[in-house]
C-alpha cells in the first residue's frame, strides 16, 4: 500500500468517525486502533518467529502462566488470543465493544514492570472515549467494527518503503490541525 491510498483509507476512518465525535478526537481512535493492530500483528509475529505454530497461537491465555511470562519478558507485554485485532475481525457477527473493553483493560494489566513506561497508559484516552461512539453499547460496536475493519488492512509487516505509523500519525496531525485552524508545521516549531 502506497502513501497515497493509505492516506486515502485513513481519510475514509475519519469519514466514518464525523457523526460521533469531534473532529479533533479521530485522531485518538484511528492511533489507538492502529497501534492495538501493530502490538497485535507484533505478538503474532514473535510467535510465528519462536515456532509456535497456528494452534498454539490460538491457545495464548492468561491461564499459560508460562508462556505469558515469556511473552511479556520478550516483548514487554502480553496480549491473549482472544484479545488479539486479528481476532476481534474474526469474529464477525460475535464481536462487541465488550471485547474491545476487556482487552484494553486486560493489556494493562499484562504489560511487563520493565516496560511500565513504555506502555503503561498508551490506551488510556481510546478506552475512556468509547463510550463517545454512540448511546447504546449495539451503537458503539457498529461504530468500532466498521472502523477495525478499514484498519485491518493497513500494512505493518514492516516491508513498505516508509514508516507507516510515523506516516499515519503525521497524515492525522496535519489533516486535524487545519480542521482546528491551525496549519499542520505549528505543531512542529
Amino acid at each position: 500500500m502506497n502513501k497515497q491510498q493509505l492516506a486515502s483509507k485513513i481519510w475514509e476512518s475519519a469519514n466514518q468517525m464525523r457523526s460521533k465525535i469531534e473532529a479533533n478526537e479521530y485522531k485518538d481512535y484511528i492511533l489507538g486502533f492502529i497501534f492495538y493492530k501493530y502490538l497485535s500483528d507484533k505478538e503474532i509475529q514473535y510467535a510465528k518467529n519462536n515456532d509456535f505454530s497456528d494452534e498454539n497461537i490460538k491457545k495464548l491465555s492468561e491461564d499459560d502462566s508460562e508462556t505469558m511470562d515469556y511473552i511479556k519478558d520478550e516483548l514487554g507485554y502480553f496480549i491473549a488470543y482472544d484479545d488479539l485485532f486479528s481476532t476481534w475481525i474474526n469474529m464477525g457477527r460475535d464481536f462487541d465493544v465488550s471485547n474491545v473493553r476487556d482487552a484494553l483493560s486486560a493489556f494493562s494489566r499484562l504489560i511487563s514492570s520493565a516496560h511500565k513506561n513504555v506502555y503503561e497508559g498508551i490506551f488510556d484516552t481510546l478506552q475512556t472515549g468509547l463510550s463517545k461512539l454512540g448511546d447504546s453499547a449495539s451503537s458503539q460496536t457498529k461504530a468500532i467494527s466498521g472502523l477495525i475493519h478499514l484498519i485491518k488492512d493497513i500494512p505493518m509487516d514492516g516491508k513498505q518503503d516508509y514508516d507507516v505509523i510515523g506516516f499515519i500519525y503525521e497524515y492525522l496531525i496535519g489533516m486535524f490541525a487545519a480542521n482546528a485552524g491551525k496549519k499542520a508545521g505549528e505543531f512542529y516549531i
